[in-house]
């Protein structure tokens, strides 16, 4: 799928918007992700800090836990087409170095990915710009529910 300039600045939008209700009193570094699904739906999630740092959730974990929960993505058949990552410090997401997902987080992406049979554009966002690259190219050789089967 091809995507236009409007609809990457909107979901890279909606991931800042995420960042603002991060929760990171330690590391006071604020990441949003916004993940954009073939019915056009978009959800976000926030990182999510523990005292015991192994509990922390990071924003794509929170965002991919939620389409799951609810139900959407597989009633719906869905298909993950996008994703957008930002961080900074508060208030000041994209605006410092390029954030991209983690490979705990390329892995969760992944997973979902393959259930919908999609490779997702990841749009990683910061103050020199956005890169733009493939979860694939991101997480080459993933490991996941296809090689179970």
């Amino acid at each position: 799928m091809t995507f236009s300039t409007q609809q990457r600045d909107a979901l890279i939008a909606a991931a800042r918007e995420a960042a603002t209700r991060a929760y990171a009193p330690y590391s006071k570094f604020h990441v949003g992700a916004a993940l954009l699904l073939a019915d056009g739906s978009v959800v976000t999630g926030a990182n999510v800090e523990n005292a015991s740092y192994g509990l922390s959730l990071c924003a794509e974990t929170v965002a991919v836990s939620g389409i799951l929960s609810s139900g959407t993505f597989r009633e719906q058949n869905g298909k993950l087409e996008a994703v957008a990552v930002t961080g900074g410090a508060p208030g000041a997401a994209g605006q410092g170095d390029t954030v991209t997902p983690c490979g705990r987080c390329r892995q969760i992406l992944n997973e979902i990915a393959q259930i919908g049979g999609s490779d997702p554009v990841v749009w990683c966002d910061g103050a020199e710009g956005v890169l733009e690259a493939r979860l694939s190219d991101l997480l080459p050789h993933a490991f996941g529910p296809a090689n179970l089967l």
